[in-house]
């Protein structure tokens, strides 16, 4: 797409006329002119012939400066769908102008965003799962215009819910501390207080083979954290070993999840009808 600077005020009028007795490229679909900061978008009808220049039979207006932004951020890619659909979402403009890495033009016009939940826990922070699906979606092998909503799970959010006088978390490397005694699970502790475990299912089981009892527990497993509002999402899942699984309208990957997996599990996801 090329873009032309022009010194003529960005109006029906003026575009028609200066676009009058013009030739285009073969392959020259859209203009984009520019006049200072204000942006308009045309469509160019080209008239028959065999040339690889072609008489302009008419314009099309696509959009005049006041729906138009113009946008410059060469981290994005142009051709990548998801980042589109992230600019659709953060911009009201009718169409937006995107100067994109490699100094690629684009413009964005009517997509119909779909929103992707990801829903993990932290720490860490931003959390891995919204990292792999952030590389999924800037890949080029994900063509949804997808949008992402985070729900990170807090496990230190969670203490103002501990009854008891200590509370365990599943792992140390989670670095998480607490103005109560705090154990973690991995290291297989022995107890000084009773505990309420802020972990999941599976490391409730750990606990109860380790310690022949059942702890106070608080759940902070993404899959059993998903809202019942039919929103696609995304979760990491103890039980899924490789590749993923679809449950409904989530989909569930391995807790070592690699970014092909994550790629494999969205396109599988938004494929469903």
């Amino acid at each position: 797409m090329a873009v032309h600077d022009v010194d003529i005020e960005l109006n029906e009028h003026n575009i028609h006329d200066l676009m009058r007795g013009k030739k285009a490229y073969v392959r020259a679909e859209y203009a984009v002119l520019r006049n200072g900061d204000d942006t308009s978008v045309i469509k160019l009808n080209k008239g028959p012939g065999n040339d690889l220049f072609r008489n302009l039979e008419s314009v099309s207006v696509l959009s005049l400066p006041k729906d138009t932004i113009f946008v410059e951020d060469d981290s994005v890619d142009v051709l990548n769908m998801p980042s589109l659909a992230r600019l659709r979402d953060k911009y009201a403009q009718k169409i937006i102008v995107i100067k994109g890495m490699f100094s690629h033009i684009n413009f964005v016009e009517n997509i119909d965003t779909v929103k992707l939940r990801v829903i993990d826990n932290i720490p860490t922070s931003p959390s891995k799962l919204s990292i792999l699906v952030n590389k999924a979606l800037d890949s080029g092998f994900v063509e949804h215009p997808i949008v992402v909503e985070k729900i990170d799970i807090d496990l230190a959010a969670k203490l103002p819910l501990v009854k008891t006088k200590a509370v365990m978390f599943p792992c140390r490397v989670s670095g998480l501390s607490a103005e109560m005694p705090v154990y973690f699970l991995d290291d297989a502790p022995k107890m000084e207080h009773e505990v309420t475990l802020i972990g999941c299912n599976l490391s409730r089981r750990i606990f109860e083979a380790v310690y022949g009892t059942a702890p106070a527990f608080i759940n902070i497993c993404p899959a059993d954290n998903v809202p019942d509002d039919n929103i696609r999402s995304i979760v990491k899942c103890c039980k899924v070993k490789e590749g993923y699984v679809i449950d409904g309208n989530t989909a569930k990957v391995p807790w070592g999840a690699t970014v092909p997996e994550v790629v494999e599990a969205i396109n599988a996801l938004f494929a469903l009808k």
